[in-house]
């Protein structure tokens, strides 16, 4: 799965707002994704990230 920024993803297991929603904000060897209900920016390993990723929901092909 090939994620970039500016896309939407659900994850696994929901925010502590109760959001599975969050837009990637940066990929690197961590990813940055803001929830999409509350605002609030996590930073999460690449490895953790991308194994909690359920499924994309949207694309962003600005490239």
């Amino acid at each position: 799965m090939t994620v970039s920024v500016g896309d939407l993803v659900e994850m696994k297991k929901p925010h502590p707002c109760g959001e599975k929603v969050f837009r990637v904000l940066r990929v690197g060897m961590d990813f940055k994704l803001k929830c999409v209900k509350c605002g609030r920016e996590v930073m999460l390993p690449r490895a953790k990230a991308e194994k909690n990723i359920k499924k994309q929901l949207t694309e962003n092909h600005n490239v």
